[in-house]
């Protein structure tokens, strides 16, 4: 995976996503999400992000957790986001 913005704009789109965040659970998934691709060796970005995120929702077992991924989501892709 290859990223062609510069590191700094990168960082400012991810700290722009997480500050949309209204629910503290929202902030501690995004956290365990950004630790599980750093662990990796995988670049933090979007894609990758919305990739993991995807996966939680696969793993979902209940509405609840679905519907906590799906707004995850769907913040990726909001206007400005």
């Amino acid at each position: 995976m290859h990223h062609t913005g510069s590191p700094a704009a990168a960082a400012s789109e991810i700290a722009r996503y997480f500050s949309k965040t209204a629910h503290p659970s929202q902030q501690e998934t995004l956290g365990k999400i950004v630790v599980e691709i750093l662990q990796a060796g995988k670049h933090l970005n979007r894609k990758a992000i919305c990739i993991r995120l995807l996966k939680h929702l696969e793993l979902a077992t209940t509405g609840e957790e679905q519907q906590h991924y799906q707004t995850l989501i769907g913040m990726l892709f909001e206007p400005g986001g």
